[in-house]
């Protein structure tokens, strides 16, 4: 079978398992079956086993309900490990279609044609996170250009519009800072080691938070109403993985996302123009509106 079937195969399970809590072999397999992929037992066992081996999810079996779940408590995260697999999925298709005709980038358009820098960085810093090593490097900085030497202590790389950025802290700092990897240069994984007792804490600023900027302000539910059409693209493209629909009319779809407001969440919003509107905080809706103001006056 195909490294895409394979693949696929995979992010059925764990959805299975990540939203029914416990499913027996029998209830995966029709799952299964559901999607048009039908085996054995002996073969689904075996995929079982490749995910908890090759990917650290930590699918357990419960005796007394005879049934699979997920231990959340040990595994990875089940959002990141479906985004990671949608992506080597991706690359898989478009390899294979290239290999089958040479021609296949004429007709594939990317978004950018620039090449990201650092990403040949990815592997160390992985590295220096998963055996909690310092790194020291060169960064530069965005808005004035100023490079400055830091070493730091890293603790996890985010993506976020196409780019890489390395989130850490300097040693006796308690603010947490991010890194874009463009800006990297001279990296050293350092034979130093470090403590880390508030991972829990790092996961849960930037699980709840749209883009980079964490410290803006707290966590709220943020309630927003926009057109039918415009709803529609965020039903399938969510703001947030927060996000819930509140109600859905022919005249408006009202959604809710739990998150910090910060400048990222702004810029979104701003995006969307007139086909939506922020309901809920009140605060966020007037500093909206200002910006609104603020941007006709350009045009005055």
């Amino acid at each position: 079978m195909s490294k895409q079937a394979g693949i696929k195969r995979y992010m059925l399970i764990v959805e299975k398992l990540s939203k029914g809590k416990h499913a027996s072999l029998n209830e995966l397999k029709d799952f299964l079956f559901d999607h048009d992929f039908e085996f054995s037992e002996r073969t689904l066992q075996r995929d079982l086993e490749q995910i908890r081996n090759e990917f650290g999810m930590e699918i357990e079996y419960n005796r007394i309900k005879n049934a699979y779940f997920i231990n959340k408590s040990k595994s990875i995260n089940i959002d990141s490990f479906l985004r990671f697999l949608e992506i080597v999925n991706t690359a898989n298709l478009l390899t294979d279609s290239i290999r089958k005709g040479q021609n296949a980038l004429n007709y594939i358009s990317f978004e950018s044609y620039g090449l990201q820098k650092g990403m040949d960085h990815l592997k160390a810093l992985l590295f220096a996170i998963q055996n909690k090593r310092y790194i020291n490097f060169i960064h530069e900085n965005f808005v004035s250009g100023k490079k400055k030497s830091y070493s730091i202590q890293p603790y996890m790389l985010k993506e976020y519009q196409n780019r890489w950025y390395i989130i850490g802290s300097i040693k006796n700092q308690s603010a947490y800072r991010t890194f874009g990897i463009d800006r990297i240069t001279a990296l050293e994984v350092s034979d130093q080691t470090f403590k880390l007792n508030n991972i829990e804490e790092v996961l849960y600023l930037f699980d709840n938070t749209i883009g980079l900027v964490y410290d803006q302000h707290p966590v709220e539910d943020i309630i927003l109403s926009c057109t039918p059409l415009q709803g529609k693209y965020l039903k399938s493209l969510p703001l947030h993985k927060s996000q819930q629909i509140i109600s859905d009319t022919k005249k408006e779809v009202r959604l809710k996302i739990r998150v910090a407001s910060n400048y990222e969440l702004q810029q979104k919003i701003l995006m969307l123009g007139s086909d939506i509107k922020v309901i809920k905080p009140a605060w966020l809706a007037k500093e909206i509106a200002q910006m609104l103001k603020n941007t006709l006056k350009q045009y005055k």
